[in-house]
């Protein structure tokens, strides 16, 4: 019963893992189109000199295309390593309620858990040192 609650959940991870690229490029649309209405409400659009495209005031001072890359890579590595850690702890908690009281069965699920928990914390912590290290570069 274990074995394929265990394969039913990495089936479904391997198959939904793949579109997580995609649903972080319909986010990141949807902000750009956010950002843009709020600029137009605030009437902040203005020409940029060099496409001469209207954009927001705020998008065009101070912003690098290798810091918005990096930031965009920071966040697509963040958002597939927090799923995977979620599946990771449900995993660890099936395990859990199932090792049926043996001690190296509630052990593994345990450490199951505790380590998707320290990787959560790593990558809020890694999102938090990218975000202050572009930051000093920027106003450098």
């Amino acid at each position: 019963m274990l074995q394929k609650i265990e394969t039913l959940i990495v089936s479904l991870s391997l198959l939904f893992l793949p579109a997580a690229p995609l649903a972080v490029v319909g986010v990141a649309s949807a902000q750009d189109e956010i950002q843009g209405n709020l600029c137009k409400g605030a009437d902040k659009l203005v020409l940029d000199p060099v496409t001469g495209a209207q954009s927001c005031a705020s998008q065009i001072v101070g912003k690098s295309d290798l810091n918005s890359f990096i930031t965009k890579v920071v966040n697509i590595i963040s958002i597939i390593v927090g799923v995977v850690a979620v599946i990771m702890i449900i995993v660890g908690g099936f395990r859990y309620i199932a090792s049926g009281g043996k001690a190296e069965s509630v052990q593994g699920a345990k450490n199951t858990i505790l380590y998707a928990l320290i990787g959560l914390v790593i990558v809020a912590l890694s999102q938090i040192i990218v975000r202050f290290v572009l930051k000093q570069t920027i106003s450098a």
